[in-house]
């Protein structure tokens, strides 16, 4: 791209103000030259790691927001972002000399340098926190404007741009976080270009070796691709001309395909370069809506479509308001992907929501609706860093209500999705679907197109299990505080049932009562998992009751001391004798899975804490005991690494589980021919119970594509 890679010459703050003053067309306003003198001044004497002068840094920010269009309080926003930061200078400051706008576009943009150790547990990737800290708020600072995103990924375009003088541990830690966090802003910001060059530049300092291979493949067969655009770009030129287009009335763009598409091909596929076949790809400019389906008419008519690759954003435009007819065509054994959009349109795809400060009054604006809705999150920042990459980083289809409003959703989304992209009520409520008028689970898969309708029931019922199998971040965070309110529920209630077994309590009310004169609801569930804080409480209670004749014509006090009886991997605590252990039917829950004992008779059943069939009964006060696993066995996981196809590499990585004294017990690693990186799959056995600390432990090493307990009956 001329306008970022034209950047690498400049080393002397003239060089970069007078590109500043090109890009404004040589009319630089007397509040954007005053914060443009402002910043040299401020910034004087400081350098960066290049050894280049400080101040050419925010110049060049400033240059990439004027050129998708920022106004006046953006460009000296740009031009002060690290002003407060790195200098003597205040927010207060800036605002008297610069007014309230741009002084609150500055302190959205400033960075933080020191998060406070309790911020994160100790267990905690500090590297993970940090990131998540400061994109939460840069988030939150930029739901008032949005003006500010666009500073924010200008600024961290530049610093990728300079990124070769810094350590290699440096650029790649800062190229991840530009790939989960800059590059999807800048998608969803509908901003294709910068969005572009920054996933670029990032793959190129996170897979250097991958990087480098397919850029020598691309060298390499450079020659023979170009030909064959140019052969196919004439062939679409004459047939349009053909149809009764004036060679004025569009044009023809044609590119290969960028190194990180390629790369992400690669890993989706399975395949090695050789079998990616659209490499090649063409863009048709036309001038109004109707050329453009004229144009795809004319495509069809004469080359045979690969109809599964067609889409039409023109009739259905993404949320980031990108509008464009996509199409993919066989021609003499090659194929070849196909855009088709109006001018209006292109500006849009390119600037996406700065296109309408570039261009006035063009295209769809992208909706930023997305940014609220990653707030209602407040889960720890590990979750919300997580939840926030899924709805950031996404493929999307559009389903219709039956009043015909269009939902955007990501790929995989299922009906439950689409009732929380409604309304959280419906979702919270919804008891059934109908898919294009058939009946369907709320779990069902939608496709494009979909007419979705959903049926609610009175009551709120979610189930736990769901939360794994929705994809938005809406619908996972709802269902997870629900589900955490319903643990809470059972918890508590378990808690009052179990004490009030090793009581003989089941119509005197004894520990209900206790509990309400102590005010010990919100604590008491804590009873069901930890035996020291039930036995304490069983004590606090037995003193109570010591000169309760009522009580005591019951029961001999020394009838509640409690035993410990175990059953294979179980452990019951009780004063009861209990002569077996049961796993009841209806839930099946595998070691290590919270799990509750109800008591009938001398036997106990198990259930899994979220079973419904345990809820009812714990509800109509089943009598209970306490009970935990043998921390002996080991815990079973899968792994599943992206690890490069060269000699030891898996070695190492079995090497590194045996240290933390894993047990591996299979292993699945399918190369590819030339494929640069492969997913393995390992199974292994671990004394490791928290999966937390063993996945930090491998992520600080590897690429760890995802990791779960093979025990766990709700994966």
């Amino acid at each position: 791209m001329n306008l970022f890679s034209s950047f690498y010459d400049i080393d002397t703050i003239e060089k970069a103000t007078d590109r500043l003053e090109n890009i404004l067309f040589y009319s630089m306003s007397p509040k954007i030259r005053s914060a443009l003198n402002f910043c040299v001044v401020a910034h004087n004497g400081q350098v960066r790691k290049s050894g280049i002068p400080y101040a050419i840094h925010p110049i060049l920010v400033s240059c990439i927001v004027a050129y998708y269009g920022g106004e006046e309080s953006m460009i000296c926003a740009a031009l002060l972002h690290d002003v407060v930061e790195d200098t003597d200078y205040n927010i207060d400051w800036v605002r008297d000399e610069f007014g309230d706008d741009v002084a609150s576009l500055v302190d959205s943009l400033t960075k933080i340098v020191d998060i406070r150790k309790e911020e994160f547990p100790s267990d905690t990737n500090e590297k993970l926190a940090s990131s998540a800290l400061s994109f939460r708020k840069m988030l939150v600072a930029s739901i008032k404007d949005v003006r500010a995103l666009v500073i924010k990924i200008s600024d961290r375009l530049h610093n990728m741009l300079t990124l070769d003088v810094l350590p290699e541990h440096k650029q790649r830690r800062i190229a991840e976080e530009t790939l989960v966090v800059y590059a999807p802003i800048a998608h969803r910001l509908g901003i294709s270009s910068i969005k572009n060059e920054l996933e670029d530049r990032s793959f190129y300092y996170i897979f250097r070796d991958e990087y480098n291979k397919i850029g020598a493949y691309l060298d390499e067969h450079r020659q023979n691709l170009i030909l064959k655009l140019n052969n196919f770009t004439t062939k679409i030129s004459s047939l349009l001309m053909q149809g009764g287009f004036l060679d004025s009335d569009f044009r023809i763009e044609s590119r290969i395909k960028r190194p990180y598409s390629i790369f992400l091909k690669i890993q989706k596929k399975g395949v090695s370069i050789d079998e990616i076949l659209d490499l090649l790809a063409i863009r048709i400019i036309v001038n109004d809506d109707i050329d453009c389906y004229k144009a795809l008419g004319l495509v069809h008519l004469y080359f045979k479509p690969l109809i599964s690759r067609f889409k039409d954003y023109i009739a259905l435009p993404k949320e980031n308001g990108y509008q464009t007819i996509h199409t993919t065509v066989f021609d003499e054994s090659s194929i070849f992907e196909i855009q088709i959009r109006t001018t209006k349109m292109h500006h849009s795809a390119e600037f996406g929501v700065a296109a309408h400060w570039k261009y006035k009054n063009i295209g769809m604006s992208p909706s930023t609706d997305w940014i609220s809705n990653l707030q209602y999150q407040d889960n720890n920042i590990e979750e919300f860093y997580e939840l926030a990459k899924n709805d950031l980083y996404r493929e999307d289809i559009v389903v219709f209500s039956p009043a015909g409003d269009t939902y955007t959703l990501p790929v995989g989304a299922v009906a439950l999705d689409f009732a929380y992209a409604v309304h959280t009520k419906l979702g919270s409520h919804a008891k059934e679907a109908y898919i294009n008028h058939q009946k369907a689970s709320l779990l069902t898969t939608l496709k494009s197109g979909d007419i979705v309708r959903i049926i609610t029931g009175e009551s709120s019922a979610p189930k736990c299990t769901w939360i794994d199998t929705v994809k938005t971040s809406k619908a996972k965070s709802d269902l997870k505080i629900q589900c955490s309110h319903k643990i809470k529920e059972i918890e508590q209630k378990s808690a009052i049932n179990i004490i009030s077994t090793i009581f003989f309590d089941h119509n005197m009310n004894i520990v209900e009562n206790f509990v309400k004169e102590n005010n010990l609801l919100q604590s008491i569930g804590k009873a069901t998992k930890d035996l020291d804080f039930l036995i304490d409480l069983k004590n606090r209670i037995k003193n109570q009751l010591k000169n309760n004749v009522n009580f005591l014509s019951k029961i001999r006090l020394d009838r509640l001391k409690i035993k410990k009886q175990e059953f294979g991997n179980l452990i019951v605590y009780s004063n009861h004798t209990i002569s077996e252990t049961l796993f009841d039917y209806c839930c099946r829950p595998k070691h290590n899975d919270e799990v509750l004992a109800i008591k009938n008779g001398s036997k106990v059943f198990i259930h899994h804490k979220l079973c419904e069939r345990v809820f009812l009964e714990v509800s109509n006060g089943a009598r209970m005991v306490f009970v935990h696993w043998k921390d002996d066995v080991n815990t079973a996981y899968k792994v599943i690494v992206a690890l490069e196809g060269k000699k030891g590499t898996l070695a190492e990585f079995l090497g590194t589980l045996m240290k933390y004294d894993c047990n591996v017990i299979g292993v699945s690693y399918n190369g590819y021919k030339n494929q640069f990186m492969t997913n393995c799959e390992i199974m292994f056995e671990t004394p490791i119970h928290d999966t937390k600390i063993l996945k930090n432990m491998l992520l600080k090493k590897y690429k760890i594509i995802d990791f779960f307990n093979l025990k766990d009956a709700y994966t």
